[in-house]
């Protein structure tokens, strides 16, 4: 008896179809075996070695943030946590859902064969992932960045197929993950271009195509010599003058009397002397990021001589807020923030240490000299009970958590103080570190935080200290916060222009 129909033959469906495409991926490789690539055999087995965990775009990206522009430091973040994350998915999903083996090496001339072969199963390439998750991730924050980045990772993809240890689906299927892998990224980080601070309220501000009457004061300190040189490249007729920490406020009370824009090129103390002489002086501002954080300037979109260039050639300028705070006969203004607590101590003994041991292992000091303390450095009273408090800090516009990094402010004319507090208790470095992390919308009881437009503290004890705009002063009693709404007005590039 014999059935109908041949029950041993390959049902047709996705398995056939699936046959089909791995056999054209075969005859793929093997077309690749076969050609005469001459150009290649000293370069693609060498490149598709560096690629080898990573190194090759850990160094990449060593080299970009070696720049020192802020877009190339973000670049090469940006890649390598695109990296990452295409990586563990390669490692976790990728290579333990689909077995595959790897191709048969007898086309592959010898010449190009790896000396040492991969063990790990073909499907997807975690090279091409990685390669393709870098450049896609350098390319959404920096362009620029992007294209030189781009004929490395495309040289690496294809070198996985030259050197025999990849069939070309394994090469697409790991260069789209990695794509993948980077917009993914990017919807937990949003690029700076994707949060572009609002363009109001605009200020009518003279333009200067030349930069005849801008006054530039850069502060020598903040190793700021290439950045004005950039600058007078594009304002050949700006004036620019240099000096030393202690001159500072003297030049620039003096540029302000003679010029029609004021500019300052430094860290935050000195872009916060500006601020107030500007302030004072009923001139517009014009800001060079000259130190190590600049959070005003980039606030503002202002990353570089190149975008401070085109506003002050066009005239493109917008009002934002201030902030000042008096305390017993005491007053001063702030652009960025104010705080109270363990960070104003930081900051004095990051000072206190920085001569001996420089200033980044000045600041680790600190941290730990203050944090190590058994002492709470402020207290809160309210309806009668009276709290520990690590640390008050009141931005100068309210703060937004950028996906999972720090926050950064998108509108410098809101009206607004971001206060944040963090309780006391035991541990500060965890607390601090807790708030931190979980940022404004948290509900930890470690943190809090509110927008107000004026905050009074009433019975600091004397001594205390307070930090602003990277700048120490003692107060005590009374302190008074309050806005200037509107007041300060600043040249920055305006979107669509």
């Amino acid at each position: 008896m014999s059935p109908d129909v041949d029950l041993t033959a390959r049902r047709p469906g996705p398995r056939f179809l699936r046959d089909h495409l791995l056999a054209l991926d075969s005859r793929l490789f093997e077309f690749a075996a076969g050609r005469n690539w001459p150009a290649a055999e000293p370069i693609l087995p060498r490149l598709s070695r560096s690629a080898n965990h990573g190194v090759l775009w850990f160094a990449t990206a060593a080299a970009m943030a070696a720049s020192r522009t802020p877009r190339s430091r973000r670049a090469a973040a940006r890649g390598l946590a695109s990296l990452t994350l295409a990586s563990l998915t390669i490692n976790t999903l990728g290579k333990r859902s689909v077995r595959r083996t790897r191709p048969v090496l007898e086309p592959v001339p010898l010449v190009r064969q790896l000396k040492r072969q991969p063990i790990t199963t073909s499907f997807p390439s975690g090279h091409s992932a990685s390669a393709a998750a870098f450049a896609t991730g350098v390319a959404l924050e920096s362009p620029a960045w992007g294209a030189a980045v781009a004929p490395a990772a495309w040289s690496v993809a294809l070198s996985r197929v030259y050197t025999g240890v990849h069939f070309p689906s394994d090469v697409l299927a790991g260069a789209a993950l990695g794509a993948g892998a980077a917009f993914a990224v990017r919807g937990l980080v949003p690029t700076r271009a994707q949060v572009v601070p609002p363009a109001r309220p605009r200020a009518q501000v003279p333009a200067l195509p030349d930069g005849e009457g801008l006054v530039m004061v850069a502060n020598t300190a903040s190793g700021t010599a290439d950045r004005v040189r950039a600058l007078h490249d594009g304002l050949p007729l700006a004036e620019i003058v240099e000096c030393e920490p202690t001159d500072v406020r003297a030049e620039l009370e003096k540029a302000a009397a003679r010029a029609t824009v004021l500019g300052v090129c430094g860290g935050d103390g000195t872009v916060n002397a500006a601020a107030e002489i500007a302030l004072r002086h009923g001139v517009p501002l014009a800001v060079l990021p000259g130190g190590t954080l600049n959070h005003f300037a980039y606030d503002l979109g202002v990353e570089g001589a190149r975008d401070l260039t085109r506003a002050v050639q066009q005239g493109e300028a917008v009002r934002v807020d201030a902030g000042r705070f008096s305390s017993d006969g005491r007053e001063g203004v702030f652009v960025n923030a104010c705080s109270l607590g363990v960070y104003p101590e930081l900051v004095r003994e990051r000072e206190r240490w920085s001569r001996r041991v420089g200033g980044w292992p000045a600041g680790v000091v600190g941290a730990l000299r203050v944090l190590r303390a058994d002492r709470h450095p402020l207290e809160a009273g309210f309806r009668g009970r009276t709290r520990p408090l690590w640390l008050l800090f009141v931005g100068n516009g309210t703060y937004h958590r950028m996906g999972l990094t720090p926050g950064r402010r998108t509108d410098l004319a809101d009206g607004q103080f971001d206060v944040r507090v963090v309780h006391g208790g035991r541990r500060p470095a965890l607390r601090l570190l807790a708030a931190a992390v979980a940022g404004p919308l948290t509900r930890s009881p470690a943190h809090a935080a509110v927008q107000v437009g004026r905050l009074h503290l009433s019975g600091v004890a004397p001594g205390t200290l307070l930090a602003y705009d990277g700048e120490v002063t003692d107060v005590e009693g009374a302190v008074t916060l309050e806005k200037l709404p509107e007041a300060l007005t600043v040249y920055r590039p305006l979107p669509g222009n």
